[in-house]
């Protein structure tokens, strides 16, 4: 079974201020993303079976912020097909009191963070709330990392390192580096390596396709596989196209001196449990 760590529920242009609407014609080279979110068409882009993690996102630097309840919503009308995360921004008033309601009254069973769009640190002292809130209640964490196309999102705050020092002092905590933190795949490696709970999705990665070949050759010769879980990022991209573009990488290697990636640990990656491994069987 397909399972999707990785699928946005919002409506757009609604939940986006002018500004994000502008910067993000620069998310994909050359191509204007049209980011409308309809579960018809998430439906038709993946293979039937499926399941999707789901979030909105709260991000106020940035310009996004969708609401708990509009996610819990969306997830409650497809309930066999998604599991909601909640989000908070905490460098805004009321956050806990927001991850409480949106873990215990609306049933959303993880957490996503945009730390670089709405400007913290994963590792600040202020954040040890919602990891002690994590582990007592075995809520995954699933947080951007990785490059943006927000000019306000400072990219610090992105950076794989940070999430070291949080699994060192909450090791229970199960969480999930978006993106293969591209362009910092090094270190998301050396990361999730060294983490038993710690993993990364590669979610928006394949219309790279040279960058996440050698992303996967990385985590190749560090022998990690097992820490990828499978995601789109949709309405980005879909679940289709990003098995497609996995499926094509070792096509680039024809012909020359280059390496092929383990087609075998891709397939594996596509169909891994990633719900029994992240607590949400």
């Amino acid at each position: 079974m397909i399972v999707d760590v990785h699928s946005h529920a919002w409506q757009y242009p609604l939940h986006f201020n002018d500004d994000f609407r502008r910067q993000a014609r620069r998310a994909r080279a050359g191509v204007e993303v049209d980011l409308t979110v309809r579960f018809e068409d998430y439906q038709a882009s993946t293979l039937p079976g499926a399941k999707a993690i789901v979030f909105g996102g709260k991000a106020k630097l940035s310009g996004l912020w969708v609401d708990d309840l509009y996610v819990a919503r969306y997830v409650n009308a497809h309930p066999r097909t998604l599991i909601g995360f909640l989000s908070v921004d905490p460098t805004q008033e009321g956050w806990e009191a927001e991850m409480e309601q949106g873990h215990q009254d609306l049933g959303l069973r993880g957490i996503k963070l945009l730390s670089m769009y709405a400007g913290f640190r994963p590792d600040e002292p202020r954040l040890d709330p919602l990891w002690r809130y994590a582990t007592r209640h075995n809520l995954p964490v699933l947080l951007h990392t990785g490059t943006t196309f927000i000019a306000q999102a400072p990219l610090e705050c992105t950076l794989p390192r940070h999430l070291d020092a949080v699994a060192i002092r909450f090791p229970d905590v199960k969480i999930i580096m978006a993106h293969l933190s591209h362009p910092y795949e090094g270190e998301c490696v050396a990361t999730i390596r060294k983490h038993p709970n710690v993993y990364a999705d590669v979610s928006a990665l394949h219309y790279r396709p040279f960058q996440l070949y050698q992303s996967l050759m990385l985590v190749q010769e560090y022998g990690v596989w097992e820490k990828l879980l499978f995601g789109s990022d949709y309405p980005f991209t879909t679940v289709n196209a990003s098995i497609d573009g996995l499926r094509k990488l070792n096509a680039m290697t024809q012909g020359t001196g280059l390496p092929k990636l383990n087609e075998e640990a891709i397939e594996a990656m596509i169909e891994r449990d990633a719900l029994g491994i992240l607590g949400l069987a």
